[in-house]
């Protein structure tokens, strides 16, 4: 699967448009907290609300307005299907009721089993409901995983970045996470998903905003590719190689020094023009360590990010059992644009389950090196470094 590109002050103001727009077509917050009513009356007593947040937030990892967007994001698509989806007592299951399902699939990390128990339904409705929710939300949600494609979009995320540490002209941070699975002895592709950890993988590789936003996302590869191979598969790279992408206003350092827009990613991914990496080495000089220090602060968004997804996302957050390798980059996507949806609707779920969180997403995986180097792309970030550091000549 391919990374999802396109297309916030303008965009904001669009998509808070868009938003109340939907909002206004659909079911209302009082509606919601009927539905509520109703469910957790058959669900008392089997979870616990997390700190700080109540018990819906608790059991869908989102808000009653976030909840009811979401609904009316997808009610359309999900509706025009025939299936008439029963809980185990004959009532046939409202759009509320298979949004809650699958949204409780995606975040929990039970298993079907466990899902279907939990709703009093069987397993194979939560696998179809599932299914259908990840198609609807792909299909009608997607405009909230864009590329940003204005020029005061760009402006502020540049504006958001450089005042984390002082990078200036930075458009995104890229970082990658692997999505690991138990997979049958029996397929015989098992060996291409073995990754350097000896675990079965798909990797998803992500560029993200300052805000935590995926902007463009790349998954379907296995784990035994390495994150810079990942790269060069992707439609970004291929944009930004042929300057269709990050092709911006250029950042004028000093007298003769021009600095292009870019990402910045570790040392796995190759430094590029457009993708600046850290300084490989131990004692460094203090221009190169002090720019390095600055770097890591800058692209940490990206593991907080792939944390957080994880995390609240949980379904691809453990090891996956024999999914299907089709379905599941598309699973990945639903639960990215959800992500997105969560920091669009300015939730505050996201803030309270991102209190405690920690930036590791991938752990036990030693981090990679890649030795490409472009001889311009070096050039660049020496005088980045220096232009840091206040040390580069007017």
């Amino acid at each position: 699967m391919g990374p999802i590109r396109g297309n916030k002050k303008k965009r904001k103001i669009e998509l808070k448009d868009d938003i109340e727009n939907v909002l206004a077509s659909g079911s209302s917050e009082e509606g919601t907290i009927d539905w509520w009513d109703e469910f957790s009356k058959r669900i008392a007593g089997s979870v616990s609300p997390s700190k700080g947040i109540d018990q819906f937030e608790s059991v869908f990892k989102v808000s009653r307005k976030t909840f009811n967007y979401i609904c009316s994001l997808v009610t359309d698509p999900m509706m025009a299907k025939s299936s008439n989806f029963l809980f185990l007592n004959g009532k046939s299951m409202s759009i509320k009721d298979q949004v809650a399902l699958a949204l409780r699939r995606l975040s929990s990390g039970d298993s079907l089993i466990g899902v279907a128990n939990f709703f009093g339904t069987n397993h194979s409705t939560v696998s179809q409901v599932t299914w259908r929710f990840v198609e609807a939300i792909e299909e009608h949600g997607l405009h909230h995983l864009q590329w940003p494609s204005k020029e005061d979009e760009i402006a502020q995320i540049k504006s958001k970045f450089e005042n984390m540490r002082g990078l200036p002209n930075c458009c995104g941070a890229i970082d990658s996470t692997h999505i690991v699975m138990l997979l049958s002895a029996s397929d015989r592709s098992v060996d291409v998903w073995l990754d350097r950890k000896d675990n079965h993988s798909m990797i998803l590789q992500a560029i993200v905003d300052p805000d935590m936003r995926f902007r463009d996302i790349v998954t379907g590869w296995p784990g035994k590719m390495d994150d810079a191979s990942v790269l060069q598969k992707s439609t970004f790279y291929e944009l930004a190689q042929k300057h269709e992408r990050l092709n911006g206003t250029k950042l004028n350092l000093a007298e003769g020094t021009d600095l292009q827009e870019y990402i910045v990613g570790d040392s796995a991914f190759p430094l590029l023009p457009w993708l600046i990496t850290p300084y490989q080495g131990r004692d460094l000089p203090e221009t190169k360590s002090e720019f390095n220090k600055r770097h890591f602060a800058t692209r940490l968004v990206a593991q907080r990010a792939l944390a957080r997804l994880k995390d609240v996302w949980k379904m691809i957050q453990g090891v996956m059992w024999r999914p299907d390798k089709h379905r599941l980059p598309r699973v990945i996507l639903a639960c990215c644009i959800l992500h997105n949806i969560v920091i669009d609707m300015d939730d505050d779920v996201f803030d309270e389950l991102t209190l405690n969180l920690t930036r590791q997403h991938d752990l036990g995986y030693r981090p990679e090196v890649c030795e490409i180097a472009d001889k311009n792309a070096s050039l660049s970030r020496e005088k980045l470094a220096l232009y840091l550091s206040g040390r580069l000549p007017g």
